[in-house]
């Protein structure tokens, strides 16, 4: 696939989860448990226990059906690394230039955390597919996604932190194209009882909510 394809693939299912586990047996669980819950996004983090390992059997468990990607990425090594596993993007918490080249080489979206104004027309200026907006409930929110949209009007943004059912609409509406979602969706707690159920169930909730979103902004309402 390429870069573009993927974007489009990401935007379209408008939910990245941020699969964070103390191990294998627990992230695998997480990863069925949104699959089964209708997400066919998945950003595997380098917390994981390996990581890189869990990210090459996902491929080859789900194939085409699941677009599995890497998280909390630090330097462009581990990017590689990644990628060379099957990673189909790279998100990293901030902006490295160095991160955002290495997933181009291999044309792979590049996903880099930025906050401010200054670094996000720095990750703009190196290429950035999609610009993860983080920790975005520190700076306000959707009130604060929807400021920077004035400036950035073309700008993608993956708004990520205090994202969940409930606010999911405004950041819709504040101009996100998805939304990344960690243990709001991936419940910590249900992940350490082997309750999958309950991720299941959140997954449903989250893209019902996103789809409602869209559907009502897209309306002749919409400006209500």
């Amino acid at each position: 696939m390429s870069r573009l394809s993927i974007c489009q693939r990401m935007e379209r299912t408008g939910v990245v989860p941020v699969v964070r586990a103390k191990n294998a047996e627990q992230a695998w669980l997480a990863c069925r448990s949104l699959r089964a819950g209708g997400i066919d996004v998945l950003e595997v983090t380098m917390t994981v226990p390996d990581a890189t390992s869990l990210i090459r059997e996902l491929v080859a468990q789900f194939g085409d059906d699941v677009l599995v990607g890497a998280g909390t990425v630090l330097d462009a090594e581990t990017a590689r690394a990644c990628i060379r596993a099957g990673a189909e993007f790279i998100v990293s918490p901030g902006f490295d230039a160095d991160i955002v080249r290495a997933a181009h080489e291999a044309d792979k979206p590049a996903l880099p955390g930025a906050l401010t104004p200054t670094e996000i027309m720095a990750a703009m200026r190196a290429g950035a597919d999609i610009i993860k907006l983080f920790p975005a409930s520190a700076m306000g929110g959707a009130k604060y996604l929807r400021s920077l949209r004035a400036p950035f009007e073309r700008t993608r943004f993956l708004p990520t932190g205090g994202v969940n059912a409930e606010t999911a609409r405004d950041f819709i509406a504040a101009g996100a194209v998805a939304l990344g979602v960690g243990s709001e969706l991936i419940d910590p707690q249900a992940l350490a009882r082997g309750d999958g159920e309950t991720i299941v169930a959140r997954a449903q909730e989250l893209l019902a909510a996103v789809r409602l979103a869209r559907q009502e902004l897209s309306g002749p309402r919409a400006s209500s």
